[in-house]
């Protein structure tokens, strides 16, 4: 299945446009994830925190693929009252994969009270913004850990290059079969894997606060998508902020720096 990035301003100007298959995508990382496991954990389980969005669910289909469903597990992780919580239950049963429910409110409610009665300041609006997600990933590796699992990451390209992520939460993980896919992408290697529409094309909302991924970014995955792979993108000022939120949140995606101490080592490194 070949996939074409392209508008109509693009057909009149005859660009050659990055096309993207998605059956031989698809069919890639199925490999992949088998010899990662093959090589980091032969007996061992996926474990994927379930939003019911695209990225955790195509991740999770892939796993299914790639190891039996009897080898994936689901995490869902609400916050309180998740809404559309229904979508996260639709994946598992449909990818008949076992799974648990883990409500994370009173341990952020406690966390905060603890910050709110113990910081010299208040607590800040981007702390409480990205506290869940690092709760999340924080439960996500204890139930890994209790099943001998290795944690898969759920990102994507597209969130990843402008930064829409938090470090720690969900940039955090041991394999990460969508790391190098756009949203688009990802959206074609779902449909690839035969999930329900209703997934695949779910309006991306993070959680965090009540407006979309788009709302939030100020413009489209789309748009950033076709930008990314082609390097068109016909407005200057959606270009300058996609520019500067790259720029700004590339720290995310880099290896923690280290202090380059040149001491021996002499134990066995193979």
């Amino acid at each position: 299945m070949g996939m074409r990035l392209e508008t109509n301003c693009d057909v009149q100007r005859g660009i050659n446009l990055y096309e993207f298959d998605a059956k031989k995508t698809k069919d890639e990382i199925v490999k992949w994830i088998q010899e990662w496991f093959q090589e980091n954990g032969e007996d061992s389980i996926a474990v994927v925190a379930i939003s019911g969005g695209k990225d955790s669910s195509v991740t999770a289909a892939l796993c299914v693929e790639a190891l039996g469903a009897d080898r994936v597990y689901g995490v869902l992780l609400p916050n309180g009252i998740q809404h559309d919580i229904d979508m996260s239950k639709l994946l598992v049963e449909h990818l008949g994969i076992s799974h648990s429910i883990i409500n994370i409110k009173n341990a952020i409610d406690d966390v905060l009270k603890s910050l709110g009665e113990n910081l010299p300041v208040d607590v800040s609006a981007q702390t409480r913004t990205n506290l869940p997600p690092r709760i999340r990933m924080a439960i996500t590796y204890a139930v890994s850990q209790s099943l001998n699992g290795r944690v898969a990451n759920t990102s994507n390209l597209s969130e990843d290059w402008v930064g829409y992520a938090t470090k720690y939460g969900d940039t955090a993980g041991d394999f990460s079969p969508l790391s190098k896919l756009t949203v688009q992408e990802v959206k074609a290697v779902g449909r690839e894997l035969g999930l329900p529409d209703v997934l695949v094309d779910k309006v991306p909302i993070d959680g965090l606060t009540d407006l979309t991924d788009e709302d939030n970014l100020g413009f489209t995955y789309a748009t950033l998508d076709k930008y990314i792979r082609t390097g068109i993108c016909e407005d200057a000022e959606t270009k300058r902020k996609i520019d500067a939120k790259h720029m700004w949140n590339k720290f995310k995606l880099e290896p923690m720096d280290f202090y380059p101490y040149d001491g021996p080592i002499k134990a066995d490194d193979n």
